[in-house]
């Protein structure tokens, strides 16, 4: 079927079918009637290209993600979808997988079809592609990228928050031996987690100890090769908070397989709070940062911007501790408490 047909059967001309799939206002409300009605008993999908000559708008929007294979970003790219769709976009999607240059060549693709507006939920980019798509005048929103830039819209994920309750939680049990496996360093990110954590240390009167500061790359195989080193390490802590849920799950496998129980000789915290978090053995304790949220403000801010506001020059989102059984007292520091005092402190609600 094509537009021809709708036509013939509606009784009215090609122009009024197409004025109508695009919703122009001035058609005529009885021939718009036949019009839907003869989309529906021929079946007709209108061409989308078509209906983007005519209106001059494509209402596509893209959204770049660092991976596919890591939870957190299908999660992401649900809510993204979802809240596009409720603002009549579609999306597209491309993954980088940490490559610069294919970051490059997936928004020049999205661009070169006509994507409205692109949100590079990435956690960080190259300064000389920021640059190139300052000219490009098409509105962008970025996470943790570093310093505002003109045109662009910035999320930005307070980090501090919830790394901060994640500290406290572990302070409070009686961890004074905590080590951190962060994300890619070159990640804006990344030095944010790390930087939060350290601060948090020494809100409670922790020294850091760079022998159980391991860089990682957010990868399970990261988790793993990150907690060989410190195993490997002359001394080790008693706790690790992890930079996402991808690197603490390889952690607890690498502890499984090592013979060291969690969280009696070792706890463990993430960050994301993927929907998997609550199914490890035992349930990972987590500081929670919203998919939803984070998409929703994306799709927002670009609708926003295309729609003739400025663009939103920051937005913040929360992050909470989600404690659950990965985290307990240090080895044997339940023996040396009173019985009245042993129980767990609770930083943030569990679920």
């Amino acid at each position: 079927m094509d537009i021809n047909a709708v036509a013939k059967l509606a009784r009215v001309s090609i122009a009024t079918v197409s004025r109508t799939i695009n919703h122009v206002p001035t058609v005529n409300a009885q021939m718009a009637k036949r019009v839907w009605d003869a989309i529906r008993e021929l079946n007709y999908f209108p061409n989308t290209q078509a209906r983007a000559l005519v209106s001059g708008r494509s209402k596509l929007l893209g959204l770049v993600v660092s991976e596919i294979t890591n939870p957190f970003f299908p999660e992401l790219i649900q809510g993204f979808e979802d809240v596009a769709v409720e603002s009549g976009y579609e999306i597209l999607v491309s993954s980088t997988n940490y490559d610069p240059d294919r970051m490059a060549l997936c928004i020049r693709r999205m661009l070169e079809r006509n994507a409205e507006g692109v949100a590079i939920m990435t956690f960080g980019i190259e300064e000389p592609l920021l640059d190139q798509l300052t000219i490009r005048n098409v509105p962008i929103v970025t996470v943790d990228v570093g310093p505002d830039r003109p045109g662009f819209s910035l999320l930005k994920v307070d980090y501090r928050h919830g790394i901060r309750q994640g500290v406290q939680h572990l302070a409070a049990l009686g961890h004074r031996k905590i080590g951190f496996i962060s994300g890619p360093k070159r990640l804006h990110s990344a030095q944010s987690r790390l930087s939060a954590f350290n601060s948090s240390l020494a809100e409670c009167g922790i020294a850091p100890d760079p022998a159980w500061l391991v860089e990682g790359d957010h990868t399970l195989e990261g988790g793993i090769a990150a907690m060989e080193k410190i195993l490997g390490g002359a001394k080790r802590p008693t706790a690790i908070m992890c930079s996402n849920d991808m690197t603490a799950i390889g952690v607890l496998h690498k502890l499984y397989r090592s013979g060291l129980r969690v969280p009696d000789d070792l706890s463990i915290i993430g960050f994301d709070d993927i929907h998997m978090a609550m199914t490890t053995i035992p349930p990972l304790t987590s500081i929670h940062m919203s998919r939803h949220a984070l998409a929703r403000a994306a799709v927002l801010a670009l609708r926003s911007h295309l729609e003739g506001s400025e663009p939103v020059r920051e937005r913040n989102i929360d992050t909470h501790l989600v404690v659950r059984e990965t985290t307990g007292f240090p080895h044997g520091a339940m023996q040396d408490l009173p019985i009245s005092t042993r129980t767990r402190p609770v930083i943030a609600r569990k679920k």
